[in-house]
């Protein structure tokens, strides 16, 4: 080997020196696995991370930062990097190599990891900004860009000549391109409730779905009311969803019953189907799983033919959990089979719009829910519920922020069944981090249910600890 200099610090390389950095810069960074070090500004003027930037794709700025000199010989592990951010290294290895991240949240929480400076950044950012904000190994909280990020769309919204904005706009005559904007704007709040609960959305989403309603008495053609009508019932369906996130259970039950009546006012029998799902939901949440049967079927019984393959997935695979859960597992496992059949029929270009969250990683997540339910009641199954909870986790994809995370919490439940405590822990602690970013009550509930299935390990130091730690998590939350 031939002499060089260190790429952190210039110091000389001793010639049997196979690292790539000398001693003093490998002891400074020995706590790289938890938090990035900080990079000196000539780090961001590298030609592939200003390349990177310049295209504005956070994945590729990602992979530039792995592979920089500053890291030594050998690139950064996308393991090392995935846990800085609270993904899988699956789940970077996707997000490097696939299409530009166009949300505003999660660029703003990466750049603010990263310790990326504003001034290379493409999206713009304030003084308070938590991208400005300068990082001591605290995260920032990500809460202004969601709200800079709701305000835009009840600006889309009021620019459309719509609702959104404090003062309701005039009636006026509306056609079917309004109707198709009012769908667009539900698309846009969707995208944000995967990625950062209902807790900061619900208030909009309930006053936009308020005012959706409002415009039925505005003067439109005939033939355009069935369409106003399932927009009706698809706004409060989400209100609804955002409300349950929220843990607001009245206000959930509300919408629901309100979006269902709109649903069949219209004759959307698969809309009412999701709103029946929706209420399903919320009955297993608050462990009525006979009550979310009965919802559940009904939903089956009146789509009859005009039920989608993925709807029916969706409903198989509801039912599959409640009724594990209510102990009656070799039929859950029949209902989880009857669910993928129907989901290799899928084909998305004929399913509603509002199906697109529906993919393969809903459905492994059932898998994994009806496995834990086994493993806990009869002792089987748990390794199988690991393992669908991980491929899950990895069928996700990088927008449905909430659904990872309530897998995560997940997954730390089947490690503890399957008595892998430590890993079970490893996990855990992730995850309480993580929900501390999700405005999801949700989350935070599954979270403190951990509790249930620690108790034979009880006794192990580290799990004592763990346990402390959501005690402590379950006593800020009252």
């Amino acid at each position: 080997m031939t002499p060089a200099n260190c790429p952190r610090c210039g110091g000389r390389l001793a010639r049997d020196n196979s690292t790539g950095r000398c001693a003093p810069c490998q002891a400074a960074e020995r706590d790289r696995l938890s938090m990035p070090p900080g990079m000196p500004d000539s780090f961001w003027d590298h030609e592939p991370v200003r390349t990177a930037l310049a295209r504005r794709h956070l994945g590729q700025v990602i992979r530039a930062y792995r592979h920089h000199p500053y890291h030594g010989r050998s690139p950064l592990p996308q393991s090392v990097v995935a846990g800085w951010l609270g993904i899988t290294q699956a789940q970077l290895s996707r997000i490097e190599n696939g299409p530009a991240l166009v949300h505003l949240d999660r660029l703003t929480h990466w750049a603010t990891v990263l310790r990326i400076p504003p001034r290379s950044l493409w999206f713009s950012v304030g003084p308070d900004s938590p991208v400005s904000a300068p990082t001591d190994g605290i995260r920032a909280t990500p809460d202004l860009g969601r709200r800079t990020l709701l305000a835009g769309i009840a600006a889309v919204s009021a620019g459309a000549g719509l609702v959104g904005v404090a003062e309701q706009p005039r009636p006026r005559r509306i056609g079917s391109a309004d109707v198709s904007r009012l769908n667009a704007v539900l698309e846009l709040y969707r995208s944000v409730d995967y990625e950062c609960g209902g807790g900061l959305l619900y208030r909009e989403v309930a006053r936009f779905a308020e005012s959706v309603y409002r415009m039925l008495d505005w003067s439109h053609a005939p033939g355009l009311t069935p369409r106003l009508v399932a927009a009706v019932a698809a706004a409060r369906q989400l209100a609804g969803w955002t409300a349950l996130d929220a843990g607001r259970h009245a206000d959930a039950q509300r919408h629901f019953a309100a979006g269902e009546r709109a649903a069949m006012s219209a004759d959307d029998a698969p809309l009412a189907a999701l709103i029946r799902y929706s209420q399903a939901k919320q009955l297993q949440h608050l462990r009525h799983n006979q009550d979310a049967l009965a919802a559940l079927r009904l939903a089956h019984s009146e789509l009859g033919s005009r039920a989608t393959p993925a709807v029916r997935a969706l409903l198989w695979g509801a039912e599959a959990a409640s009724t594990a859960a209510l102990g009656d597992h070799r039929s859950a496992l029949t209902l989880l089979g009857r669910a993928s059949d129907q989901f290799e029929r899928v084909d998305p270009d004929r399913e509603p719009t509002w199906m697109a969250f529906y993919d393969r990683g809903e459905l492994l997540a059932q898998y994994g829910r009806v496995y834990r339910d086994m493993a806990r009641q009869a002792g089987t199954h748990a390794a199988q519920a690991v393992r669908s909870v991980e491929e899950a986790i990895v069928a996700f994809g990088p927008a449905n922020v909430r659904s990872m995370v309530l897998n995560e919490v997940g997954l730390c439940s089947a490690l503890f069944l399957t008595d892998e405590p430590e890993r079970a822990v490893a996990v855990g602690t992730r995850v309480v981090e993580q929900s501390r970013a999700l405005s999801s009550s949700r989350v935070v509930d599954r979270v403190l249910n951990l509790r249930r299935d620690l108790g034979r390990h009880r006794h192990l130091p580290v799990v004592a600890e763990f346990e402390r730690i959501l005690t402590a998590r379950a006593a800020a939350t009252v």
